[in-house]
């Protein structure tokens, strides 16, 4: 549960960040749907086809780098109506990274991508990296981590986090990237199966 879903102590570590957002109306059930480390021409603009045939707008956290180099499919993100967000140019880890080098890439990716929205890597990031973002952008991290991306988990694990940890307001992770698509492939429809079987909403962040 600490990665699925991280308890309060632990984000309260993070000052300036979000991690759930319940709707002000408490009879409405919302959830918002989120993908990291894209676009790539491989993966994302199946996920785009998925979102379409629902409806559901969901926000991307893309890297400036997958921008530069496959810029057709950041477009399609763009025109379906979708929101993206700053996930640094290189995928760098802030706690692997001085803050003056993590900011400095964290800006490169904004040549490339119009946001207010930031997402850290692995959800690694330092305080001082935190204070000097914030000012710029909200920094959205999660209420759900699908784990897809991991080999130790099963595609059926990973439906399963949905169904075990998702709750109003939450925000849910999954990635349109390789290494997750065949467990994003086969828990992504399901989940939204599932989601709107339980009467949640799908809004952007």
């Amino acid at each position: 549960m600490f990665i699925e879903q991280p308890p309060k102590l632990y984000r309260w570590l993070f000052p300036f960040t979000t991690w759930r957002r319940r709707p002000a109306d408490k009879n409405e059930k919302v959830v918002y749907l989120t993908f990291d480390d894209g676009p790539i021409p491989d993966i994302t603009p199946w996920v785009l086809d998925l979102l379409d045939k629902y409806n559901i707008k969901a926000t991307f956290f893309c890297v400036g780098d997958n921008v530069r180099k496959h810029s057709a499919e950041y477009n399609m993100l763009l025109e379906r109506g979708h929101r993206v967000g700053n996930h640094t140019f290189n995928h760098v880890q802030g706690v692997k990274t001085r803050t003056k080098n993590y900011l400095a890439n964290t800006l490169k990716c904004s040549e490339y991508i119009d946001s207010d929205l930031f997402r850290p890597p692995h959800g690694h990031i330092r305080i001082r990296q935190i204070l000097a973002l914030r000012s710029r952008y909200k920094i959205i991290m999660w209420d759900v981590v699908t784990r897809d991306y991991s080999k130790r988990m099963t595609k059926e694990q990973v439906l399963e986090n949905v169904k075990k940890y998702t709750r109003n307001g939450s925000i849910i992770v999954f990635h349109d990237s390789i290494k997750s698509e065949e467990r994003m492939k086969y828990a992504l429809p399901r989940s939204i199966e599932w989601l709107l079987e339980q009467g949640y909403t799908f809004k952007v962040l």
